[in-house]
């Protein structure tokens, strides 16, 4: 089928800097659609314009209808890198559209500041929680962030200075390729709030102070980054647990009892793509959930409240489970092991000797593997050092066949 959906990245340059098959495919649409900074740019000639809606799939479905149209949608930059054309990219057949980039904000970046783009982590706080930034925090990592707006830069110097993190170097980059095109230099200890553009973005190089704490995103955080009443995974057994589970990007994890969540968080930590359901029938430890997700930069985590089984009804089918609270209660293990992928991963984790035995129950219907963990800490006895076990669990790894 002939290309009548066309995607035009545009500079801060504006028109002048469109390459000549790119402003073809512009002077030729007969619907414009972008945003208004975008159609301001295109002298009004009388052809139809749309302006982005919000929510943004609003926009898809108009555009669907026009096919059979030339429709040319402008954005910044590169559309394919956090921006409107990976939306389209699921909605129209690419033999449909034609997609013309201009360089990103990261490559413009890299080039003002000498930076390897293959060597940093781009993000986008375009739209999205803050918090998000937390796994990237980390000692040396070098982050380029798409700002919402002018308070983007602010809001990021006080995550870095609550974190540990406030000698790290922070360079906001107002208009890049553009004439207003400015640079604000400062660490985010002296960040001075209140004088940037809306349009910019920002590049970090973070510095730990001699109190930030180390986060990273292994698994096996320690216990006190995670707010809990008891009622949680501790961090030896966390991290057996989590390589068990092998967390793979793009893929659903389902942790039942989730207690702290701090299987589910850890999960999604480990990638950026990893997704993951926490399923606590105890309403006061939502909001630890909640609270934990949001502090350790996994805010997409989706909580549900109830008990399993009844609470797996209509739950996108999981490529791994874990079960570390209401092995004995009627069902659970069931139902997970019916709605798993093929290829999925089950882990169970037993403390008594009744959830034992229903683990030595279901591996010798299903298979798997058992074993047993145990694990002590020292700790002061009087004026000496002794040994203190916490309990031994009894962990079962089964894969679906």
């Amino acid at each position: 089928m002939t290309p009548w959906l066309s995607i035009v990245g545009l500079g801060e340059d504006g028109l002048p800097g469109l390459a000549p098959a790119a402003r073809a495919l512009l002077d030729n649409a007969e619907v414009l659609i972008g945003g208004t900074r975008h159609l301001d740019m295109v002298p009004d000639d009388g052809r139809e314009r749309l302006t982005w809606p919000s929510p943004l799939g609003a926009i898809v479905e108009e555009i669907a209808r026009r096919r059979g149209q030339r429709v040319c949608v402008l954005a910044t930059g590169d559309p394919m890198h956090y921006g409107i054309g990976v939306t389209l990219a699921k909605a129209v057949p690419m033999d449909e559209m034609v997609i013309i980039p201009a360089p990103s904000a990261f490559s413009l970046a890299c080039a003002r500041l000498g930076w390897t783009l293959s060597e940093v982590e781009p993000l986008t706080l375009h739209g999205r929680p803050l918090a998000l930034l937390h796994p990237a925090i980390q000692p040396g990592a070098r982050l380029l962030l798409l700002s919402n707006d002018a308070a983007t830069p602010d809001q990021v110097a006080e995550l870095l200075r609550a974190r540990g993190y406030g000698p790290s170097r922070m360079v906001v980059l107002e208009h890049m390729g553009g004439a207003k095109e400015r640079r604000l230099d400062a660490t985010a200890e002296a960040w001075q709030p209140g004088r940037v553009a809306d349009f910019n973005t920002i590049a970090v190089d973070c510095r730990a102070g001699p109190d930030a704490a180390l986060l990273p995103r292994t698994p096996g955080l320690p216990d006190e980054a995670f707010r809990h009443d008891g009622q949680m995974t501790k961090r030896e057994m966390r991290a057996v647990t989590l390589s068990a589970l092998q967390p793979v990007p793009g893929q659903l994890l389902w942790d039942l009892g989730a207690g702290s969540g701090s299987i589910a968080i850890e999960w999604m930590r480990s990638h950026p793509c990893c997704r993951a359901i926490a399923v606590e029938r105890y309403a006061g430890r939502i909001a630890l959930i909640a609270g934990n997700a949001a502090a350790l930069g996994t805010p997409g985590l989706e909580i549900v409240e109830g008990e399993a089984p009844g609470a797996l009804d209509g739950l996108e089918a999981p490529d791994a489970a874990f079960i570390g609270g209401g092995l004995r209660a009627d069902g659970n293990f069931e139902t997970c092991w019916d709605r798993l992928k093929p290829g999925g991963r089950l882990v169970a984790n037993a403390v008594t000797v009744e959830g034992e035995q229903a683990l030595a129950r279901w591996r010798a219907e299903l298979g798997g593997e058992l074993i047993r963990i145990a694990v002590s800490r020292a700790g002061a006895i009087g004026p000496y050092t002794g040994w203190r076990p916490l309990m031994p669990v009894t962990q079962l790894r089964a894969v679906k066949r």
